[in-house]
């Protein structure tokens, strides 16, 4: 019998995932009490009161934070790949994995399995060093991007003063790793899939800088754990909304994601740039891909909804990072919903709505944000207002959302001009056309 899904199978599952989240939230907050903050944010002195060594004790905190960072995205892509899947199936109208484990749980660890026992094939004539360093460099673009991302008020990897400049300048390592795997695997289909990616990539890199710099102009600071403090009155998604839907369009781009998923276009050009990888090497191009999209849910949730805010985030830490999570997974869910949703465009297509659209929209909202906040931020030192709550930052907030709104309704004027102007020449070829055939 065929399974579908029902509003009753949905509303059930939602109410499920809001208990857990609830439950999940106390308890957290119940173990940071118990263990003790101070114990847990100077491991390096409690270890030295307890009689350590002063250097291994401060190298021991170094290495289990880099241990976990590193850590912790790896083990959650192998559950998000189980979440894609029924995610997937679900918007399908299918059932998705439910024969290995419960709910098909354990289906990621059978495709692990499954891809560290197949044949790792090298390709002949293929520049070997560099083909072999491709896949890895792939996965190091998004996990050093987790060295910067502030988990809690006092949790984090380094504090970085141009965080947000690293940011940029380690994700463009992927780009790398894309031109390295098409250039050394001595295909020409790999080196012209690798090609028309890296054009994407670097197309895409424009607006999301220019998108990035609104909230470092809005928090004063280029550090992420600054603009996390910084949205402690007020998110700046309220602030930039066009921003907010720059930087998440740009960063679905950098990824490679429906509808911009050129790179996996197998109708088109097989398989794209790692047509010639087989085993864990293909298998890391991949596991890159699905890191990636969950650390932009992460840096949309520090960049725009407010990180790791929320009630008892200071007292509790490791509360904030449950709201930090909470908040990525809900970026995380419209990015599939949008990847399941739209069909892939061709490349002319999104080269035009990148160079067309996106990139003069973002110069002309980074222009507008830069001169508002101006004129707000005078405002608010001749008045005397001093932004230290959700009130005292709802005059910015609406100033600045009110530029946000004039920008919007000129670009929805200026694309319905460019719409009408598009079908009118359209509409005049087909007339010349048939008139030539008549």
């Amino acid at each position: 019998m065929e399974s579908r899904s029902t509003p009753n199978q949905f509303l059930r599952l939602g109410i499920t995932l809001v208990i857990l989240a609830v439950i999940g939230g106390g308890l957290i907050a119940l173990l940071n009490g118990i263990t003790g903050q101070a114990c847990l944010n100077n491991l390096s002195s409690c270890l030295t009161n307890n009689g350590w060594n002063p250097g291994i004790a401060g190298f021991v905190p170094i290495l289990l934070g880099v241990l976990g960072v590193a850590t912790f995205p790896l083990l959650v892509t192998i559950l998000l790949i189980w979440v894609e899947r029924k995610f997937a199936a679900r918007i399908q109208d299918r059932i998705g994995p439910n024969r290995v484990g419960p709910f098909g749980l354990i289906q990621p660890l059978a495709d692990v399995l499954k891809l560290l026992t197949k044949e790792d094939i090298t390709p002949t004539g293929a520049d070997k060093p560099i083909y072999n360093l491709a896949p890895p460099f792939m996965v190091a673009s998004v996990l050093l991007i987790w060295a910067v991302v502030p988990f809690t008020p006092y949790h984090y990897g380094v504090d970085l003063e141009i965080g947000a400049i690293y940011f940029v300048a380690v994700a463009s390592i992927a780009t790398l790793a894309v031109i390295m795997g098409g250039w050394a695997s001595n295909n020409k289909y790999a080196l012209l899939g690798a090609f028309r990616t890296v054009a994407l990539l670097v197309s895409y890199e424009i607006p999301l800088a220019m998108a990035l710099l609104v909230p470092v102009l809005l928090a004063g600071s280029m550090s992420m754990v600054g603009i996390v403090e910084a949205q402690g009155a007020m998110w700046f998604m309220f602030m930039a909304p066009i921003a907010t839907l720059l930087f998440f369009i740009s960063s679905q781009a950098e990824v490679g994601r429906a509808p911009f998923d050129l790179i996996e276009a197998e109708s088109e050009l097989i398989a794209g740039f790692n047509i010639e990888y087989s085993g864990m090497k293909f298998a890391m191009f991949f596991a890159g891909e699905f890191m990636h999209v969950f650390t932009n849910g992460v840096l949309m949730a520090i960049l725009f909804t407010g990180g790791w805010w929320g009630p008892f985030a200071y007292e509790a830490p490791l509360l904030g990072f449950f709201y930090l999570m909470i908040k990525s997974s809900f970026w995380y869910f419209i990015s599939l919903w949008v990847r399941n949703s739209l069909p892939r465009f061709r490349v002319d297509q999104v080269m035009n709505l990148n160079w067309k659209i996106l990139v003069p929209i973002s110069i002309l909202n980074l222009i507008m944000m830069a001169l508002m906040l101006r004129i707000a931020l005078g405002f608010e030192q001749s008045a005397g207002i001093v932004v230290t709550d959700f009130f005292s930052a709802l005059p910015r907030t609406g100033f600045l959302l009110i530029g946000n709104v004039v920008v919007l309704v000129v670009v929805w004027l200026w694309l319905g001009r460019q719409g009408r102007q598009q079908r009118q020449l359209e509409e005049m070829n087909r007339f010349s056309v048939t008139a030539t055939g008549d």
